[in-house]
This record gives C-alpha cells, sequence and structure tokens, in this order.
C-alpha cells in the first residue's frame, strides 16, 4: 500500500508521523513511502535522512495526496488538508471527533475511511496509540503550569515543591490514566503535595504507591471541591474514548480558587473536562478566568515534536503494518479505531453523539 506523510499545518505543530526509522521498516515489508519536502524538519529529520531510508520526498501536499493511498499524520486534518483529501483514502490520525463534529461531517462528506489512533484499542481496554502522546502530555502539564505559577507569567509566585522554610505547592490531578498519571509522577517528584482523583482502584493504588505526598481519592463530588479549590495548579486528565469528556471541574470551583493559580485541561482535544476550557494553540496559549490562568493547548505534545515523534513511531509502527497489509478487516484493535467507514459514521461513541442532535 502507498503510505504518504504530509507536512503538518496545524499552527506550532512540529511533530511528524513517521521517522525514517520506521519510513525504513515499512519500506522493507514492501510499501512504498512517500514524504512531503520538510515533514521532519521540526522534528529534527532531514529529507536526506527520509531518502537514505527509502522512502520517495515530494515536493508539496497535492503532490503527496495524490500518489497516497494510505495518510498517517499527527493532527486531525484543517482546511489546507481537507482540499487534498479524496474518497479513497485511509487516513490514519489523531481526530477527536466527539469534540470537532464539523470535521466529522466533512470527512463523511468526502467519503473516505478514517481510524482514529486515540479510539485504537487493545483486548485490556488500553489505548496504546494515545499512551505515548498522554504520557507527553502529562508530564508537559507540570512542567508547563510550573512556569504559569510563575509571577512574570500571571501566577501567584509559587515554587511548587516548595523548600526549607517555605510551604509545598498543591496540585490535584483529575484522572490517573497515561496523562493524569504522568502530571502526578511528576508532581510528587518536585516535591508537591499531590491530590488524585478517578474511579478504579488499581489507579488509585498506584498513585498511592508514588509516596506519603500523594493522595488518592474517588472523585466524589464533596471531594473534588475542596480539592480543586484549595490547589495551586489543577490537572485535568479526564478521557471516555471517543466520546466527549464530563465537566468535572465547573465554573464555579475555578472561580472559588486563589487568583494566580493555574489548570491545565489536557482532555480539552475531546472538549474538556474543565467547564471553562477553550482550545488555544502554542501561538497563544494560555488566557485568564476569575483570575486563573488556563492552558488548554490541543496540540501539547507539539511543543517537544522530537522526543514526541519517536514516541508516536515506535507505538504505530506495528499497526501501521498491519492497516497496510489489509489488517483492518481481521484486526480488532484497528477496528476499534475506525471512526468513519466510506463516508458512514461507525464508531459507537460517534454514533449516540450525532444521533442525539
Amino acid at each position: 500500500m502507498r503510505i504518504g506523510v504530509p507536512r503538518e499545518i496545524k499552527p506550532l505543530e512540529g511533530r511528524t508521523g513517521l521517522i525514517p526509522a520506521a519510513c525504513s521498516e515499512l519500506v522493507a515489508a514492501g510499501h512504498p513511502v512517500f514524504v512531503e519536502a520538510g515533514a521532519g524538519l521540526e522534528s529534527g529529520y532531514t529529507d536526506a535522512a527520509y531518502r537514505a531510508a527509502g522512502a520517495e520526498i515530494l515536493a508539496d501536499a497535492a503532490a503527496l495526496y495524490g500518489r497516497a493511498e494510505l495518510i498517517v499524520k499527527v493532527k486531525e486534518p484543517i482546511e489546507g488538508d481537507l482540499r487534498h483529501l479524496r474518497a479513497g483514502h485511509i487516513l490514519f490520525s489523531y481526530l477527536h471527533l466527539a469534540a470537532n463534529l464539523p470535521l466529522l461531517q466533512a470527512l463523511c462528506d468526502i467519503g473516505l475511511t478514517a481510524v482514529a489512533f486515540e479510539t485504537v484499542q487493545d483486548a485490556a481496554g488500553g489505548l496504546p496509540l494515545l499512551a505515548p502522546m498522554s504520557d507527553v502530555a502529562g508530564r508537559l502539564s507540570v512542567q508547563l503550569g510550573t512556569h504559569l505559577l510563575h509571577q512574570p507569567q500571571g501566577g501567584k509566585g509559587l515554587l511548587l515543591g516548595g523548600l526549607p522554610g517555605a510551604a509545598r505547592g498543591r496540585v490535584t490531578v483529575i484522572g490517573a490514566g497515561v496523562a493524569g498519571g504522568s502530571a502526578a509522577r511528576l508532581a510528587a517528584a518536585m516535591g508537591a503535595e499531590v491530590t488524585v482523583f478517578d474511579r478504579k482502584r488499581d489507579r488509585l493504588e498506584a498513585m498511592r504507591a508514588l509516596g506519603d505526598n500523594v493522595t488518592a481519592l474517588y472523585p466524589y463530588p464533596d471531594s473534588i471541591t475542596p480539592a480543586v479549590v484549595e490547589a495551586d495548579l489543577v490537572v485535568g486528565a479526564v478521557l471516555i474514548p471517543g466520546a466527549r469528556a464530563p465537566h468535572v471541574v465547573t465554573a464555579a470551583h475555578v472561580r472559588d480558587m486563589q487568583a494566580g493559580s493555574v489548570v491545565v485541561d489536557i482532555s480539552v482535544d475531546q472538549g474538556g473536562c474543565i467547564e471553562t476550557t477553550r482550545p488555544t494553540d502554542y501561538r497563544a496559549p494560555t488566557y485568564v478566568v476569575d483570575g486563573v490562568v488556563h492552558l488548554a493547548v490541543t496540540n501539547m505534545p507539539g511543543a517537544v515534536p522530537r522526543s514526541a515523534s519517536q514516541a508516536l513511531s515506535a507505538a504505530l509502527t506495528p499497526y501501521l503494518l498491519d492497516l497496510a497489509n489489509g489488517g483492518l478487516e481481521r484486526n480488532p484493535e484497528l477496528r476499534h479505531g475506525l471512526n468513519v467507514a466510506a463516508g458512514k459514521v461507525c464508531h459507537p461513541a460517534l454514533l449516540s453523539l450525532v444521533e442525539s442532535k
């Protein structure tokens, strides 16, 4: 199958769908790989590196989409991408369609088949293609949140881990999956007082095992309220695969937080789990609501494209080899990822959402 890797055009998105080493493996398996010129530069990979891996470099998006059957990209297609997509394409990408019904309709109108990285699901219920980016986003939520707590960035002027003679900062993490767990681990390692909420006991056990500065709780509303209101940094990391995230942190919670506190909503791709969330990008990543600094960038891992692209390719390559070999029909994990088939919505969560409109 002819595989195409276009250059990402979302603002300040530096990741690439495949690094050269992954292209080499695909080419060795008999699949021609086409890469748009410059697609890997922001991740640190030159066109020459792709050529050395056996890929063919094409001058522009029109040529790339024209030659390829299977399109592998990182972020959901935007206007500049949509004009090149056609009915015969298989699109393999992060899509997050539950929070973007106009894009869902556009893909259906084109008549293509779309497999979403974030809904590929293994037998244990894990999300193997979302996990690496969730890991990155979780770590970044604390790195960036720590920076935003600095007074020049509008924060309350707090050193998150504290120091002798100064209190530790307080971090509340909503959700202890891959993203929330990564956020909690980094915050705990920095020395903050961390409270993590999740419904699953095994996740709470894992979070509690991080150290005595971590409290792991069931998300009763009566428990979430004080933990959010008293926090210096709140990280939203709620995920329901394929569905829109519920609002767990309300506007009233945010209104009662101290001025200069920070919220980072990793769930923004799926609509956000914090009521005051609205999508941003790295050109203007933050905004303030009721004195609280908000970060809700829809492509958080795009800030570290080299690391993120390497992690994504490592997870993606086995699935891509199977998909390129016609595995969509026989591979149940890929079938879970199928959102649109020949222009028809087919993912259960999306069907429910569309039928409710």
